[in-house]
């Protein structure tokens, strides 16, 4: 008999808490939530068969490598900012280590290894693997209403140095002041046919529409700049680092999530998170906020046979101003029907998400540097929230 989700999520449940917890204690000690969680993340990842198929068979094996994994998650799951703090708690929590793999203190490994590791499992995309894993497993078959999609500031610290593009309009800057004494960009010059030619090609979302998903994901800027951001109140905020942007489903569920330099518009990952969102699950509805709100972006949802609902953009001073729908939920639209407001108002649960993940799940403390090593530390949290959103839909209402 196949089971339904909700009926997989149950049984999943069922067997942690008659099978696995008990066994667990009477062979590590007492379990803590903390604890609790971590072996329900590792019941459910397929981690074994993910580092079985990674192995060279030339060469000296790498060793520890599974409970070096099970110790990143561990990471997350304990909002642990750096790996000398990890290290440290391995050291006098005896049930922790025992559980990722250690039976005594002197196994423990050294932090250069720990640093080895994580590098590895970043070069490899290890945790945007186990976390696609995990959802193809627990979300197969399931019918979702409703995606929301949203980004999140993720500071960092980090110095970016200047790309080549502000190395050449320095130099050509030094070379002008040097030949006329003064800066600005001659008539007749070079720099506006560029951006000519540039325009003709189309704006990025448009390009997007006709790229297979890993142009579109090349393209995405990754390293580290500032960002800035306005919240509910209308003030601005500046960051140094990177944006996270995730698609959420009903149930606070993370499906899928891509890292970008701070100063990208939430508008040019739209496209490439439907399209990922698209191949791992089955959703009907897209609720975005008023960033996404571009002409291009409603037609390839529907073009994906989604209903968008997205909220409209004001573009105060242009001469033309948006024709779609107005989908605030607190405001009175004759246009919108009762049905397109109450599902609006579901889109917070993005929000909810990017809260927990800061504040529980270690993305509010990045220690590391570069964007690879950025992702596999917010991916770690990811996972392990996505898991622990899961187990809660068990839960007896």
């Amino acid at each position: 008999m196949q089971l339904n989700p909700r009926q997989l999520v149950t049984q999943f449940a069922h067997l942690l808490q008659e099978d696995l917890f008990p066994v667990l204690r009477s062979a590590a000690g007492p379990l803590s939530r903390q604890l609790e969680l971590l072996a329900s993340v590792m019941a459910v990842v397929p981690l074994e068969r993910m580092l079985s198929a990674r192995r060279s068979a030339t060469g000296r094996p790498a060793k520890d490598r599974a409970a070096l994994a099970t110790a990143f998650v561990a990471k997350a799951i304990l909002n642990l900012p750096t790996t000398r703090d990890l290290i440290s708690r391995l050291e006098v929590d005896e049930c922790l280590r025992r559980f990722c793999g250690w039976p005594s203190l002197r196994a423990l490994p050294h932090e250069s290894k720990f640093s080895r590791a994580f590098d590895e499992f970043a070069r490899t995309e290890l945790p945007q693997q186990l976390h696609e894993a995990v959802i193809a497993s627990t979300q197969q078959g399931r019918l979702i209403g409703h995606i929301a999609r949203d980004s999140t500031a993720i500071p960092v610290r980090e110095r970016y140095p200047e790309t080549a593009a502000q190395k050449a309009a320095k130099a050509v800057q030094r070379k002008e002041k040097k030949s006329t004494g003064r800066t600005g960009r001659k008539k007749g010059s070079k720099g506006g046919f560029v951006r000519a030619k540039a325009a003709d090609r189309g704006t990025r979302i448009q390009r997007q529409r006709h790229q297979k998903l890993e142009r579109m994901l090349k393209e995405l800027p990754r390293q580290c700049d500032t960002g800035t951001k306005r919240n509910s109140q209308g003030n601005e905020h500046s960051w140094r680092g990177y944006k996270l942007h995730l698609d959420v489903a009903d149930g606070q569920l993370p499906i899928s999530a891509v890292l970008t330099s701070a100063s990208v518009h939430d508008s040019q990952v739209a496209i490439p998170l439907m399209t990922i969102t698209s191949a791992r699950v089955v959703h009907l509805y897209e609720l975005m906020d008023s960033a996404y709100d571009a002409a291009t972006i409603h037609e390839h949802s529907r073009r994906l046979n989604h209903v968008p609902i997205i909220a409209v953009h004001p573009r105060r001073g242009t001469k033309k101003p948006s024709q779609m729908q107005k989908v605030f939920p607190d405001q009175p639209t004759p246009q919108l029907t009762w049905a397109q407001r109450e599902r609006y108002k579901t889109r917070t649960m993005s929000e909810r998400v990017n809260a927990r993940l800061k504040d529980e799940f270690g993305a509010s403390q990045i220690r590391v540097r570069g964007a690879a090593k950025v992702m596999a530390h917010l991916m770690f949290g990811v996972l392990a929230l996505t898991v622990d959103q899961w187990l809660r839909m068990a839960a007896p209402v």
